[in-house]
């Protein structure tokens, strides 16, 4: 694996690990952002497993490229599904976050593969 994808790889599962973490806290400002696009807090738990499984295999796909691969499709559109959500509520104030990572997460994907 490239030196660049351990890098990129590495920041962007940072960044999961830390977003999943904050759903799982229910940080306030992430709890107004996202229920304020419909979701409701149920479903919480189930986008930072998500995340958390995004993150975990970008890391081992530092070893194991195919995993490297199937981790960044995976946040390439969970990502794309968040960038959506912002779009279709025309939420301009919450869509550079998820459209940071979804540029992360395909240049991540582009140097995984």
């Amino acid at each position: 694996m490239s030196l660049a994808y351990v890098i990129v790889g590495i920041v962007l599962a940072l960044a999961l690990l830390g977003s999943g973490a904050a759903k799982l806290a229910k940080a306030k400002s992430i709890v107004e952002s996202i229920t304020s696009l419909g979701v409701p807090l149920r479903v919480f738990p189930v986008l930072a497993a998500l995340e958390f499984a995004g993150a975990i295999g970008l890391i081992i796909g530092i070893w194991w490229r195919p995993l490297g691969i199937a981790a960044a499709v995976g946040v390439v559109l969970y990502f794309l599904g968040a960038v959506s959500a912002h779009l279709r509520k025309k939420d301009i104030k919450g869509m550079p976050g998820a459209g940071l990572l979804l540029v992360v997460s395909a240049v991540t994907l582009a140097l995984a593969v």
